[in-house]
């Protein structure tokens, strides 16, 4: 016998949430290359605000990527174990990625060198 869930939660449907799952991360991805080459996380009145816009910025990317691969099967609600995993793995790539674009380059002459 087969038991209908109490609750679904559909975001998109399936082509929009795979469409989305594929196209977002490139536009992180480019973005994120142009952040390091305009250097934007020094810029500004404080660098320490503008990098936590930037935060907030890729944690509302990280959840919103997150939702549409969760999507992908046609419901964000009732989850599999795996849909969690898979959905926490992604999460956590896309804040190392935040992570490592605020990292200065070694060859950054903001901040020489240490010897």
């Amino acid at each position: 016998m087969d038991v209908a869930p109490l609750m679904e939660i559909q975001l998109f449907d399936p082509n929009t949430a795979i469409a989305l799952s594929q196209i977002m991360p490139i536009l992180l991805l480019a973005l994120t290359v142009e952040l390091r080459r305009t250097e934007l996380h020094h810029r500004g009145r404080s660098p320490k605000l503008t990098r936590i816009i930037l935060g907030i910025f890729f944690g509302a990317f990280a959840i919103i990527e997150t939702g549409c691969v969760m999507s992908i099967d046609g419901h964000l609600f009732p989850t599999r174990p795996s849909d969690l995993i898979v959905a926490l793995i992604i999460f956590v790539l896309l804040w190392l990625l935040f992570l490592l674009s605020l990292v200065n380059s070694p060859h950054d002459e903001h901040h020489p060198r240490r010897k």
